[in-house]
């Protein structure tokens, strides 16, 4: 016959259980019999502003000043009419001096002999918890509510270990319907890892010793295995005698399809960060991805913009769709609108055949502009109309071309400031900066650094088939001191280049790149540099514009104006020298 835990045993549940108040999203505090403040969990210090130090000790009525406390106290109230709980709703002015209207539940807690011990409070705003009551219904089983709305299983048992109690969370984590467990020994939930967590919850049970964060397989009603991490634990009564035992489940399954998720496709996987700047941007992200709402990433070269983008599509309904990746900086005009948006057979000479632009490929899935504030002011228009309507001509067509498309654009531009040059289109500004993620570069979260360069070891490692390498106090402290003005790509390339040159175990400050073994400065940008360019002259003119290339970290729109030339100009006087990335190095 099944074992009901007696008001007592509540009283000792509820004394255990005082660290899980701390996770619940109600606030909870607790007050003796003369209504001082006994416990005073999180939310109750978020939603009065005190802190639980600041309030133990206190009269409730010191916090909570209403009043109700001059004639009307609803402890009193609760207690004399020998109710088991009582709800209501008061005005109380927290520390901000703000005006607060709360729902309260009372309940008044007795020992095993019925002596008042003091009461719990549970509360929550007004608005939230009108919506909660009409999810929960308070009777005498407040703490069975309680234990119901965590998001962790929990189970209580006898001392012989048969089920007395079974959470909501408990049951969708099993497959059982606590109908089926109670009564019933705890072997029938946990049996399914060869006895061992049965026996581990049995002995907490006779040593009073608590078993934390033991990780296992758990074999649920229909069969399935899932991965749980429980922890096991005894009950005592006011006596110190055991009385029972209690065990926590927690569902793994999601935490390790997340971080499957994480290692296949750039879910925050390669976006490594615990600077203030980064941890905002993680939080967002989920969100911001779930969305349909157009992107605008800002941030300078090399922090990522592209690896960003990865990770909102990888992390939208449209994951299934392509990712498709324009370089608007990278195409003269007329090829970039072409590039873009295709053309159809004659559209020009050549034109032999109909073929598809990129925003075609991308049909359904999403689209990422990279470096958009070099978008030509003519292909500005047709991207806005895209934007607006979702279609768009392809080039020496009469047909519009409907698209599904999801828009992630990014720049290291400030784009307000080339919208009041009227080098970039107010209305296509507005239409892109829906949501805005701004990329620090790598100086202002220099917390960072340590955790990128173990980071990009490994990966390094594994991409060269070379052996992890350890980093020396010397050549840690070069690129802790470096300023980075290329960003995490540029900590990458030192990176690689060490991996490479170092034949030892260990990279030394000798197998850093030379100008860090110098302790050279930073190149200046290439705005400030451009008086100090060689003059161009027909013989010098491939020299000039390599430099250029090289103080602008390959940027061919930043190149483009240092050198007061258009950049279909420097396009083709790239190709006239042949000027390839591998003469930068």
């Amino acid at each position: 016959m099944a074992q009901h835990p007696t008001t007592k045993d509540k009283v000792v549940l509820y004394d255990q259980l005082q660290n899980t108040f701390d996770d619940l999203k109600v606030g909870v505090f607790t007050v003796d019999s003369h209504r001082k403040l006994t416990s005073f969990n999180r939310t109750a210090e978020r939603l009065t502003g005190y802190a639980e130090e600041e309030v133990l000790g206190k009269y409730c009525y010191q916090v909570f000043e209403n009043n109700l406390c001059y004639g009307d106290c609803k402890f009193r109230e609760t207690v004399e009419a020998g109710q088991k709980s009582l709800r209501f709703s008061l005005e109380f002015i927290d520390r901000q001096n703000e005006k607060q209207l709360i729902t309260k539940i009372v309940t008044p807690l007795y020992d095993m002999n019925r002596k008042l011990k003091g009461c719990m409070e549970i509360f929550q705003s007004h608005s939230a918890f009108e919506e909660l009551i009409n999810r929960i219904r308070y009777d005498e089983r407040n703490l069975k509510i309680i234990l119901d709305n965590l998001n962790i299983g929990v189970f209580t048992t006898t001392r012989g270990g048969h089920v007395t109690f079974f959470n909501t969370r408990a049951e969708s984590i099993s497959g059982y319907d606590r109908k089926e467990v109670l009564g019933k020994p705890c072997s029938v939930i946990l049996g399914g890892n060869d006895g061992e967590d049965t026996a581990l919850l049995l002995e907490s049970i006779s040593d009073g010793k608590a078993r934390s964060n033991k990780k296992g397989l758990m074999t649920t009603k229909n069969g399935g295995v899932i991965p749980v991490q429980a922890n096991y634990m005894a009950l005592f009564n006011e006596q110190a005698r055991i009385v029972g035992g209690l065990a926590t489940l927690e569902d793994l399954s999601l935490i390790q399809q997340l971080n499957r998720a994480i290692s296949n496709r750039y879910v925050f996987a390669d976006m490594i960060g615990k600077a203030p700047s980064m941890q905002k941007i993680f939080e967002i992200v989920p969100v911001v991805a779930a969305s349909e709402a157009t992107v605008l990433i800002d941030g300078p070269t090399g922090t990522g913009k592209d690896l960003l983008a990865k990770v909102i599509h990888n992390s939208s309904a449209r994951v299934k769709r392509p990712l498709v990746k324009v370089n608007c900086a990278a195409l003269p005009d007329n090829l970039l609108e072409s590039e873009m948006f295709g053309y159809v057979r004659g559209a020009f000479t050549g034109a032999d055949r109909d073929k598809p632009g990129r925003f075609q490929e991308a049909d359904g899935g999403t689209i990422f502009l990279d470096e958009i504030g070099d978008l030509p002011l003519s292909l500005q228009a047709k991207l806005l109309r895209v934007l607006e309507d979702q279609e768009f001509y392809s080039l020496g067509s009469r047909k519009t071309t409907k698209v599904d498309v999801r828009i992630v654009a990014a720049t290291n531009q400030t784009l307000e400031t080339e919208v009041e040059k009227r080098r970039f289109r107010e209305d296509l500004f507005y239409r892109l900066n829906v949501i805005r993620l701004e990329l620090p570069p790598l100086r202002e979260r220099r917390e960072d650094i340590p955790l990128l360069i173990n980071h990009i070891m490994k990966q390094r490692s594994t991409m060269l088939g070379a052996p992890a390498k350890g980093i020396s106090e010397g050549a840690m402290e070069v690129l802790l001191n470096y300023s980075y003005p290329g960003n995490v790509r540029e900590l990458e390339n030192i990176l690689e280049h060490a991996l490479i040159i170092c034949q030892d175990d260990t990279i030394e400050r000798k197998h850093l790149p030379h100008f860090l073994q110098k302790g050279i400065s930073p190149s200046e940008s290439p705005e400030d540099s451009r008086e100090d360019l060689p003059r161009i002259t027909p013989n010098n003119e491939r020299h000039r514009i390599l430099e250029a290339l090289r103080r602008s970290g390959w940027h061919r729109g930043n190149t483009a104006r240092v050198l007061n030339m258009n950049r279909s100009t420097l396009w083709r006087k790239m190709k006239k020298y042949d000027l390839s990335f591998q003469d930068l190095r």
